[in-house]
């Protein structure tokens, strides 16, 4: 290894050095936030390209990124805090401190959809039709926005020894993210000591990815706005069930060791199912029922 950041040693693949951010003087840009503008962008851009598709202004999306960006933040940060809030009760202003790490998923969706239906509600238009055709740029955001953990070393997996274990050093990961199995089975090279985990940021892009194709496969079939988004909630939370549980640095409900985005994805998964399926049952009677 000769000392690499990162390595994936079962695949070849070693990279020497990888920082966290770009230093300007005394001022350091993350590249996490870089990657996450990054993930935005590319999102804008599929739902405008989705909304061309369909028959709809794009500029309609352009007009409501600015108000879906800040408060999908502010869902993120709240969502972690309040899951987090040992870390904060006795320094509440700590929580403003973004730039020391600390945003939920899930907060951001739940804001983004409340966001959503305000917007929708103010300027007249489909709240289904809308969610169907932003949902394919949020999971693309959501997968490209996972690279941003790779480079802080951040949200991976337990302790494995399968094809694509990752090996990071142990002085760039967060000391509290470091399970025993991963130090009893920590390897030394050149005096440098790594931990070996699951790259669960991968296997949730890679994910993602799978449920977005999925969704612009399925656009010009739906019987009814919502199918996409609903797919979106069943395909990503599907995801998310199994890869939560992989992870070291769960949000997790008070002190029952319930992962809270493990209960809140098999919520989703099973709502989104059930009503997918009335939607179809629905739009079944009204044709059988309709007159020749």
């Amino acid at each position: 290894m000769n000392g690499a950041d990162i390595a994936f040693p079962h695949l070849g693949i070693y990279i020497s050095s990888l920082p966290k951010g770009i230093t300007i003087g005394t001022f350091t840009i993350a590249y996490y936030g870089i990657i996450i503008a990054c993930g935005m962008v590319a999102g804008l851009l599929l739902a405008r390209f989705q909304a061309r598709r369909t028959g709809q202004d794009p500029e309609l999306y352009m007009d409501f990124v600015i108000y879906g960006i800040i408060f999908s933040l502010i869902g993120a940060r709240l969502y972690y805090v309040v899951f987090s809030w040992d870390n904060y009760k006795d320094n509440l202003w700590q929580i403003f401190n973004i730039r020391g790490g600390g945003l939920a998923i899930y907060g951001g969706v739940i804001a983004a959809v409340i966001t959503v239906a305000v917007y929708c509600r103010i300027k007249k238009y489909s709240f289904l039709l809308f969610a169907d055709t932003a949902s394919a740029g949020l999971i693309l955001g959501q997968a490209i926005g996972r690279f941003g953990n790779f480079m802080n070393r951040e949200a991976f997996g337990e302790y494995t020894d399968s094809l694509f274990a990752m090996r990071l050093k142990t002085s760039q990961v967060s000391a509290s993210s470091i399970t025993a199995a991963m130090r009893e089975h920590a390897v030394t090279d050149g005096g440098v000591e790594y931990i070996q985990v699951h790259p669960t940021f991968l296997y949730e892009s890679i994910w993602n990815l799978a449920v977005l194709a999925v969704m612009l496969a399925f656009t010009g079939r739906k019987k009814n706005d919502g199918e996409i988004f609903l797919l979106y909630l069943i395909g990503y939370g599907a995801g998310r069930v199994w890869i939560e549980g992989l992870r070291t640095d769960q949000l997790q409900i008070g002190s029952t060791g319930i992962a809270v985005s493990q209960v809140l994805s098999g919520i989703l998964v099973i709502g989104g199912i059930a009503v997918f399926a009335v939607l179809r049952i629905k739009n079944r009677r009204e044709k059988s029922t309709a007159p020749e």
